[in-house]
């Protein structure tokens, strides 16, 4: 529970990344509780930056699945102050989604 307040928080911070009062509750209960915050604000810096998700980030990612991941991604993109770059930042969705698979399918026990 800290760890989805600690998210939530994150993210309120930054304008750009704010949830709106409409935004439906179920996005947020079914996907970023899937995922720890470290490691979703470590995928935001990767789509949104130049930041870096780690091998552990990526298993996490893995496992919350591209449903989600697809989904948070678009959702911030659209931001009023993002929405000029959504294609790359959905480009960059993506390329993260394919490390991630093969670095969590390379480190996976056999």
């Amino acid at each position: 529970m800290l760890s989805l307040v600690v998210l939530v928080v994150a993210i309120t911070c930054v304008p750009s990344l704010a949830v709106e009062e409409n935004e439906p509750k179920k996005l947020w209960d079914q996907c970023v509780v899937k995922i720890s915050p470290n490691c979703a604000l470590k995928i935001i810096s990767q789509v949104f930056g130049d930041g870096v998700v780690s091998i552990p980030c990526c298993k996490e990612l893995v496992q919350e699945g591209k449903e989600c991941h697809d989904t948070l991604v678009k959702y911030i993109a659209d931001r009023p102050s993002l929405i000029g770059n959504e294609s790359k930042y959905l480009k960059k969705r993506d390329a993260v989604w394919v490390y991630c698979v093969s670095v969590s399918k390379a480190v996976s026990p056999a």
